[in-house]
């Protein structure tokens, strides 16, 4: 068969992949060898519609008969067959047969093949021998398979591989390869149609919204599930659909997959429905069709971006006010910094005047509500385009843009005023709200918002300590501003004391006036050791324990430590007569802390009998409840109770028939004049004579002189302490608990 022969058989169309296949070059190539190499003039073109394999360089075994190099020849040999004469005349009548089958309705087709082959294979049949065959090229196009063999060979139609695999074969002239191929060619497309239905069918029917995508980026069609939730119509461009903003991130999104980067990509883009803006995450890969069209993916995704929102509000506003939090108020303080040309802005901090009365009495909710109120208070007595964010509890944070001084201080009187004069009523209960409130000014040489945030603070807790409801501007040069900083200062050395052990314990004598005790009464001090040795006085650290809630470990490592000398030095402790030690009013109300020392006490019976723990007065009358489950404490553990600076509230003794106590110290300040002053003799008196009546031993402090130590003797109080008898002295120094005596004549 020639080449414009083969190209003429399949001028259709339809059969495009197959005729490429046999008009390529390397068939062609494949036919001119066989020909060269056999010694013949034609190839035969054989197709096969099995689907088992059929390979090259594979060994058949194939039933053929004689071959005839002309039709006369094959005509005579059938004539020596008289059964067989039929069948010869239908092989010879088969070119007519095949271009009359083309002719023919597609209805009878299949009818009129089977009838020729069961004709032909009831000869070949009969008339067959096998020999082997290797075949040399073979090829699938869809069902069919294509092999090359050689003219010279009459085959019969069935062909057995070495394996034992039958392949049913049919020999085509240009008429029969031309009807094979229109039949395989029709079932290829029915097949197609069949499946495009199916495609079709199923893309509608798909649980996710999709949607066909056309080389122009227009939505050529959407399946149901589109249609509902994705607002486009057909034919319309996608792009018409999204912000103009996202048409970059789109068209990147659709290159991608366009281009063959990548088989799919995503993008996120918001789309407006309805008045409402829907998130949909879009997503795209290539279709199955021929028309360059893309499958784009629907999902509204916009329940995750709202959940993402309250998240965020959530993380960035206080969800009682409504107002930025301390997170919020913080970046916004930050970004200002960033920006010097936003600049200057003051900030405020302020919390409310005693909140705590109102959760006590009437109840949290009630404390809730007035932050709700002063919130909304806050906003309307702010300049418009101020912020005010809620910090945390009680606590309040301004931003005042583009505020000096003055008119910083203007806002802060008006809210001072305005919201002293706010009632606040719950229930029956009218509460009286009162702010204090730090101001201070944000300026291009600010560069640390802690800072900015601390200097507030530190001005707010100023005017707090000036008498609330009031406020106080910042100012480096401000002595109490300077006094601040240095107890927030102490207050850090105070924690870095504590992780590192950096405190050592003290002693100072307690000196028995009027009896002869052998053993020494004393009062453990505390002092905290600087980097260069130094050592710092109590009286500049504690405030700044008190202030900022370390109280209660000072106390717990006084305790512990003193417990553990103790303990080493078991022989000195047996000698002592008393030793004294201070508990802080914060530690009292620290649930925490006194369960911690009951337990501490519990492990050292040894050892607690000889502890006296002292409270001051103001302590005892403002804490009588905690003050009296202290003493019930230590009761049973046989410890000893004083109240120190006794005399400094003297307002009522009414505190002591509640107070089981075993020393009261007489306030300093009606000791040291006590030689000079008949006040001051009167009032040590009248405390000495209370002690006979409720049985309790009189100290006196600041004793600085023998001439007061013996002025105290004769008016009957029974200890004197002070720079006189013995000044604080290292713990670790104490060699013996035995008592020297101070004055022998005293």
């Amino acid at each position: 068969m020639s080449n414009s022969e083969l190209k003429s058989v399949w001028a259709s169309p339809q059969s495009a992949e197959l005729n490429h296949y046999l008009c390529c070059d390397k068939v062609m190539a494949e036919i001119d060898a066989l020909q060269l190499q056999l010694g013949v003039d034609e190839i035969v073109v054989l197709l096969s519609q099995t689907t088992e394999s059929l390979t090259s360089g594979k060994v058949y075994h194939v039933k053929a008969l004689q071959a005839y190099q002309h039709q006369d020849q094959f005509q005579q040999h059938l004539q020596r067959q008289p059964n067989n004469a039929l069948i010869g005349q239908s092989l010879a009548a088969l070119p007519d047969l095949c271009e009359q089958l083309l002719a023919q309705d597609s209805a009878d087709i299949n009818a009129t093949t089977s009838l020729l082959q069961r004709q032909i294979t009831d000869f070949v049949q009969s008339r067959s021998e096998v020999f082997s065959l290797s075949l040399s090229e073979a090829v699938q196009i869809g069902n069919t398979r294509l092999i090359f063999l050689p003219l010279k060979y009459q085959l019969n139609w069935q062909l057995e591989a070495s394996d034992g695999v039958n392949c049913p074969m049919t020999k085509l002239n240009e008429a029969s390869l031309k009807l094979a191929s229109e039949a395989e060619l029709a079932r290829v497309s029915q097949l197609l149609t069949n499946k495009e239905a199916q495609y079709l069918e199923l893309f509608q029917q798909l649980p996710v919204a999709c949607s066909l995508i056309d080389k122009d980026n227009c939505i050529s069609s959407q399946n149901q599930v589109a249609s509902q939730i994705f607002p486009s119509i057909s034919n319309q461009s996608l792009y018409s659909l999204i912000n103009a903003d996202d048409h970059i991130l789109l068209d990147d999104c659709l290159h991608i997959v366009r281009d063959g980067a990548l088989h799919q990509s995503w993008c996120e883009v918001p789309l407006v429905k309805a008045g409402v803006t829907h998130w949909y995450k879009l997503s795209f890969c290539r279709a199955l069709d021929i028309e360059q069209q893309l499958l784009m993916m629907i999902e509204d995704v916009s329940e995750r971006y709202r959940l993402a929102d309250e998240l965020s509000f959530q993380s960035n506003y206080d969800p009682l006010t409504g107002l930025p939090n301390r997170l919020q108020f913080e970046a916004m303080l930050e970004e200002l910094i960033e920006h010097k040309d936003r600049l200057p802005v003051c900030v405020a901090f302020m919390d409310l005047d005693q909140f705590q009365v109102v959760n006590d009495i009437s109840g949290h909710q009630a404390g809730d509500e007035l932050l709700r109120q002063v919130s909304k208070r806050l906003s309307y007595l702010l300049r418009h385009g101020d912020v005010v964010a809620r910090l945390g509890g009680d606590e309040f944070g301004i931003l005042m843009f583009q505020a000096d001084k003055e008119s910083a201080e203007q806002v802060g009187n008006r809210i001072c005023q305005q919201l002293s004069e706010h009632e606040f009523i719950w229930g029956e209960v009218s509460h009286n709200i009162g702010v204090s409130m730090g101001m201070t000014q944000l300026d291009a040489k600010s560069e640390d918002i802690y800072r900015i945030m601390s200097q507030a603070d530190a001005a707010c807790r100023i005017a707090k300590e000036d008498g609330r409801n009031r406020w106080h501007f910042y100012s480096k040069n401000d002595p109490q501003v300077h006094h601040l900083y240095n107890q927030m200062l102490a207050s850090v050395d105070i924690v870095s004391a504590l992780a590192l052990n950096q405190f050592e314990l003290f002693y100072q004598l307690i000196e028995p006036l009027n009896s002869d005790e052998r053993g020494i009464h004393m009062e453990i001090l505390l002092r905290m050791v600087q980097e260069d040795g130094r050592f710092v006085s109590p009286g500049v650290f504690l405030p700044a324990a008190e202030r900022y809630n370390l109280a209660s470990k000072i106390d717990s490592w006084v305790i512990d430590n003193l417990l553990k000398w103790g303990a080493r030095n078991s022989e000195i402790w047996s000698q002592l007569s008393m030793v004294s030690l201070n508990l802080s009013a914060l530690s009292l109300s620290d649930s925490k802390f006194m369960d911690w020392l009951e337990i501490r006490l519990m492990v050292e019976p040894e050892l607690v009998s000889k502890l006296c723990f002292e409270i001051t007065e103001t302590a005892a009358i403002s804490q009588l409840e905690q003050a009296t489950t202290l003493i019930e404490l230590l009761k049973p553990l046989g410890c000893k109770l004083a109240l120190d600076d006794f005399g400094s509230g003297f307002s009522s003794f009414a505190y002591l028939k509640c107070l089981d106590v075993d020393y009261v110290k007489i306030d300093g300040q009606f000791v040291v004049n006590v030689c000079d002053d008949r006040s001051d003799k009167a009032i040590v008196s009248a405390i000495c004579q209370l002690g006979k009546d409720m049985d309790f031993e009189v100290i006196g402090e600041f004793v600085e002189s023998a001439d007061i130590g013996r002025q105290l003797k004769q008016l009957g109080v029974s200890y004197g302490q002070g720079y006189a008898i013995g000044k604080p002295t290292r713990l670790q120094d104490l060699s013996s608990g035995i008592r020297t005596p101070w004055l022998i004549d005293l």
